[in-house]
């Protein structure tokens, strides 16, 4: 009985898994290491956002590769913050960041890019990794047939 049951348990899951990937379309996306770890960012972004992918950190499985660029933060000086204060308004005076992907598919052709931008500069590394995978199920997944 123990062994049917568990015989049971491991088709369900195998089944399951086989479904999850089926649902994908096989879809398979190696993310690009960057020095800044900001891959690490759209990999949990992509996961948080439901994008249907899985990612692979084999390079050889992946139907597309996902190039990320560092992110580029500029920090606004205190200097910068008063002289605006005094002659303009406070706005914008938060500190920047900005960074930008390319997916490339096995022919080595960009079949999509995207560029953000976002305020609070390293503290908003999370909303930009998310605001990427956004856009790569609007922009992209979602008109692939």
């Amino acid at each position: 009985m123990r062994i049917a049951l568990l015989a049971l348990c491991v088709t369900v899951t195998v089944v399951c898994a086989t479904h999850t990937i089926a649902a994908q379309g096989n879809r398979i996306i190696y993310i690009t290491p960057t020095s800044d770890d900001f891959h690490t960012y759209l990999s949990a972004a992509i996961q948080k956002k439901k994008v249907p992918v899985s990612v692979t950190i084999d390079k050889t499985k992946a139907h597309w590769i996902l190039e990320p660029s560092q992110v580029a933060e500029q920090q606004v000086t205190t200097g910068h913050k008063v002289v605006n204060c005094l002659f303009a308004s406070c706005a914008g005076n938060e500190d920047k960041a900005r960074s930008s992907v390319q997916l490339i598919d096995n022919n080595g052709t960009i079949v999509w890019s995207y560029a953000v931008n976002k305020a609070r500069g390293a503290k908003n590394r999370q909303s930009m990794a998310e605001a990427i995978a956004k856009h790569l199920n609007d922009d992209f997944l979602k008109n692939q047939h």
